[in-house]
């Protein structure tokens, strides 16, 4: 992990994939993030596939760099602890719906009155001040309701989802850059403020941000959809072989393709050299190039367009991915040891920061596994610890839950 935010702490109490994803990327920067998680923890650790109950791949892959503590928020004294945790963090970070938020009595306006420096950010399905405010989210819903999963091209095409969890990990990263900026402004005024990043404006906003297209304009001017990747014919495109991803862009891109397919009389036109009148008419060069591509191997075009410097390259499986040279090359993928998992395989943070200090990650955290050191480090001693362990307020791990 860098240590580009040495000295936030980050109290998290999302689950699932939108804010630990979030708060993942805090903690690679190196927020110390303390996952609150409630005595069955976080839903996500139960995903398969596990090697041992509660500590799924997918929360494994989520939560490095965090720690964790059990706390029952039902009860008094589970809410009085997290109190005690909010006086002094910096940012506090949730993902429930506003009545849910109401019933335990963790507002912003609370929360500001014990710590009026603290960020805090929801992370929620709609905007509060909405009719959807208090509707539950999932990213196949929020998908759904934005348009990804309408959006083939093909009128008759039944709806799809883009299989992978879309929706969170882009509300994840809009939410990522509201807890930075607030962070920066409390440098400037030493006040804290409360952030909102909702999913569906989110994917809403990262989904019209091309396809609104022709209503930019009042009146209209055309229609909602951005026509250049909206073309039936933008896809991968069919080898003798395989396939293989290509996209010419600029006049001088498919003046070089043009001349290599033999279209020259194309690669001469004024309309393709013109970038708004090819703009207009980019669905027949997609069409054109589709018809060429057969005629020769993907190596082959490989080869080809990367010596005329046009952006290509090959159709991965998952499979190729995980094997790709240039991943392995930079140590994308990462060994670990876990203390109770095992040999796992991490991803690298994607981003990087040239000379910033660095220490070593930390993997994943066991259920409350460390609820007695954070406590400890905001005061509390062993005799109250113990007494919130036995009114069932904080889970340490192979503790069983109360189910009362």
């Amino acid at each position: 992990m860098f240590e580009l935010l040495k000295g936030v702490t980050v109290l998290d109490l999302s689950t699932v994939v939108f804010g630990p994803f979030a708060s993942q990327m805090l903690a690679d920067f190196g927020a110390d993030v303390i996952k609150v998680e409630s005595p069955d923890g976080d839903i996500f650790r139960a995903a398969a596939p596990a090697r041992h109950r509660g500590m799924g791949a997918g929360y494994l892959n989520l939560n490095r760099n965090k720690r964790s503590i059990s706390l029952d928020l039902k009860r008094p004294e589970g809410r009085a602890a997290l109190d005690d945790l909010v006086r002094e963090a910096d940012v506090f970070l949730h993902n429930m719906r506003p009545r849910a938020i109401e019933r335990l009595d963790l507002g912003y306006e609370r929360l500001a009155a014990l710590n009026p420096r603290l960020i805090y950010c929801g992370a929620v399905g709609f905007g509060s001040d909405g009719p959807y405010a208090n509707d539950p989210a999932y990213d196949d819903v929020i998908q759904s309701m934005t348009g990804f999963a309408a959006m083939d091209t093909d009128p008759e095409a039944e709806p799809a989802l883009i299989p992978t969890v879309l929706t969170d990990k882009i509300a994840g990263l809009y939410s990522v850059a509201g807890m930075l900026g607030a962070l920066m402004s409390r440098e400037r005024t030493g006040r804290g403020m409360a952030v909102e990043a909702a999913m569906f404006e989110s994917l809403a906003s990262f989904m019209l941000a091309e396809h609104l297209s022709g209503h930019v304009f009042d009146p209209p001017l055309g229609t909602l959809r951005y026509d250049r990747v909206t073309s039936p014919h933008r896809r991968p495109y069919r080898t003798a072989d395989g396939y293989i991803a290509t996209l010419p862009y600029s006049g001088k891109h498919w003046q070089k393709v043009l001349q290599v397919i033999g279209r020259t009389d194309l690669a001469e036109a004024g309309w393709v050299r013109d970038d708004a009148a090819r703009s207009e008419r980019i669905g027949e060069l997609y069409a054109v190039l589709a018809e060429a591509m057969p005629q020769r191997s993907t190596a082959e075009w490989l080869a080809e367009l990367k010596r005329l410097d046009i952006p290509c390259g090959p159709v991965n499986r998952l499979e190729d991915l995980v094997a790709d040279e240039h991943l392995q090359a930079i140590g994308f993928f990462q060994s670990a040891e876990h203390p109770s998992e095992g040999a796992i395989t991490t991803l690298r943070q994607p981003l990087r920061f040239i000379d910033a200090p660095t220490r070593p990650d930390r993997p994943a955290p066991n259920l409350g596994g460390d609820g007695r050191a954070v406590l400890h480090e905001y005061g509390m001693d062993d005799t109250t610890i113990d007494a919130l362990i036995a009114a069932g307020a904080m889970i340490l791990p192979g503790d069983d839950p109360d189910p009362a």
